[in-house]
């Protein structure tokens, strides 16, 4: 097993915590929350975010006290044949990852980028984009998660400047108003995109603590929770109830704006800017399935993999692109239990684990444990 560290360090976890995992939310999820929950998106919203932070929460807890890669950890407890095995069922996770990202992407690559009826194959140097990120390896999540903040929160302020003056929020109010159990729902039916902290996974087994990292890896997630939150009442406030059948909302929000009448859809070079942040994001499941399968199966180069995979998804989007309504519907109807597994509750549990050794109250602590200090005594 591949348990060496790689180069991401506290501050660029926290860059991508904060800038590359709420993009995932800016295309579908704000129209799918409409649908579902109408004007109490913020709170069904909320209950998804809150899952992804304790997800991610644990995985901070194991690596403060873990002090290995998950996979190492995996090994030393049970054994290499529950490590590879572990590795094999999340690289089937990371195909079903993919999926939403990849075709919402593609629809919304040909309604930013065409003028006119586009093709399929304009859509084609994502895949090359993939490939190349999946043999790149883990060290360039670090590098990209440094670029974040110019392709994701520059950008995003100046749309919210161009949407703000024609923004009602009034239409946020009643905070409440329906019942729990319809906004809950909601979660459910939208928790593929609440299952982001699955990919923090790997990338915690290339990540080494550092002292006092949770003091600033827990804010970093809640900034990108509040840039999310802050995104979807921006974008209700302006549609409404309208807003379920308003597709890709990032491209969406700042066009009302009364100058862009006389200067052009200059807020689309914002959006440009946040469509190659996208572009990564989507490529980034590519990469843990390449690198969860080498780990599973003992490969040692990668090339090959990252040119079957590509070529399987160029292939898929190809020909179920058509189907794009028909996937949603599934994923919503009938994974949500599988993301709620791989995307929260192992996460989890990978922290309950490591917290029995010497966590508790003292998780987010540099006060050592007390058995652990009695231990030490002894």
């Amino acid at each position: 097993m591949n348990t060496n560290y790689t180069p991401i360090n506290t501050r660029q976890l926290c860059l991508f915590a904060a800038f590359v995992l709420p993009v995932g939310k800016l295309l579908q999820l704000p129209s799918l929350l409409t649908r579902y929950a109408g004007g109490d998106l913020l709170i069904s919203a909320l209950a998804g975010l809150l899952l992804e932070f304790l997800a991610f929460a644990s995985l901070v807890v194991f690596a403060k006290r873990a002090n290995c890669a998950p996979v190492e950890f995996l090994t030393n407890k049970w054994g290499n044949f529950a490590a590879r095995f572990f590795c094999a069922v999340y690289a089937v996770f990371m195909l079903l990852f993919t999926a939403l990202p990849l075709f919402d992407l593609e629809k919304f690559s040909h309604a930013a980028f065409s003028d006119t009826s586009p093709t399929f194959f304009i859509f084609t140097p994502f895949f090359f984009l993939s490939g190349y990120v999946a043999v790149n390896g883990l060290k360039g999540v670090g590098r990209s998660a440094d670029l974040s903040p110019i392709l994701l929160l520059i950008p995003l302020l100046g749309l919210f400047v161009f949407s703000v003056g024609q923004a009602d929020f009034s239409r946020l109010l009643p905070v409440v108003e329906k019942p729990l159990t319809t906004t809950l729902k909601a979660t459910w039916k939208t928790l593929p995109y609440f299952s982001s902290s699955a990919l923090c996974l790997p990338i915690f087994g290339g990540y080494r603590y550092e002292r006092g990292a949770e003091k600033r890896l827990l804010p970093a997630f809640g900034a990108g929770a509040f840039l999310t939150v802050l995104f979807l009442g921006v974008f209700f406030s302006l549609f409404g109830p309208l807003g379920e059948k308003e597709q890709f909302a990032v491209m969406k929000i700042g066009q009302y704006f009364p100058a862009l009448k006389s200067i052009g859809r200059v807020d689309l070079l914002l959006v440009y800017l946040i469509t190659i942040l996208l572009f990564y994001y989507t490529a980034l499941p590519s990469l843990f399935f390449t690198e969860f399968l080498a780990q599973a199966f003992g490969i040692k180069s990668k090339l090959w993999v990252s040119v079957a995979l590509s070529v399987t998804l160029y292939l898929c989007a190809l020909f179920l692109n058509k189907y794009y309504v028909a996937i949603h519907t599934f994923f919503s109807s009938w994974l949500p239990p599988v993301f709620l597994v791989f995307g929260t509750l192992i996460p989890m549990g990978l922290g309950v684990l490591t917290a029995k050794n010497g966590g508790g109250r003292y998780a987010f602590t540099d006060k050592p444990h007390p058995k652990k200090e009695q231990e030490n005594a002894v």
